[in-house]
């Protein structure tokens, strides 16, 4: 079947819970930080993040701004590393587990980079971002498993997806979010997905 297609028989059937691509039950933040994805695109991938500031502190606020550009680099010695950085995720979960949402799922957030997923380059034109308040290789809180199964749930009932990787196995040697402290298999007990949707060797 045709991407086009394979979409659009998503698209007929799109829950109630969303208004064009915008989770309802989510925070709202809206970021500048996001553009058009390629006509007739599939969003078939979820890809799990981790971010923190300053890293490992948590609660402060500065994910969201960043996102939304409106972060104060002058705030922390860190930000001058990041300094002018644009990017944004489609969401964010923090360590309670509140979700956030920036960008429309319908359009191509700046979470990736160069990455490439089993053949695929560009992960960004065919994926949604989740970053979670971490930092790589600390754990996560037991509400943010619950609230990134509950979130991949609504988002597969509305999306075609079909594949879930870290940012650690689409940017190899990049990237190393979520990291050991994640749980993988933990996330796939929770969703009751096939095993074959998750990455190899993490389960």
């Amino acid at each position: 079947m045709p991407a086009d297609a394979a979409q659009a028989d998503w698209d007929t059937g799109r829950d109630a819970g969303w208004d064009a691509g915008w989770l309802r039950s989510a925070t709202h933040c809206p970021s500048p930080n996001f553009g058009p994805r390629p006509e007739a695109t599939e969003i078939d991938l979820l890809v799990v993040h981790s971010i923190s500031l300053p890293p490992g502190r948590y609660g402060t606020g500065d994910v969201q701004r960043l996102f939304s550009n409106q972060l104060d680099f002058d705030a922390h010695p860190y930000f001058q590393g990041i300094r002018g950085l644009e990017v944004s995720s489609h969401f964010f979960i923090t360590r309670v587990g509140t979700v956030w949402q920036f960008v429309s799922c319908d359009e191509r957030a700046w979470h990736a980079g160069v990455s490439s997923w089993q053949g695929r380059e560009r992960c960004n034109d065919y994926s949604i971002g989740i970053e979670l308040e971490g930092l790589e290789g600390e754990l996560f809180s037991a509400s943010q498993y619950a609230s990134l199964a509950e979130l991949s749930q609504q988002i597969r009932s509305h999306y075609p997806i079909r594949q879930v990787a870290g940012h650690e196995h689409i940017a190899p040697g990049r990237k190393q979010d979520p990291g050991a402290g994640f749980s993988w298999p933990q996330l796939q007990q929770d969703l009751g997905w096939p095993s074959a949707m998750f990455p190899p060797d993490t389960l």
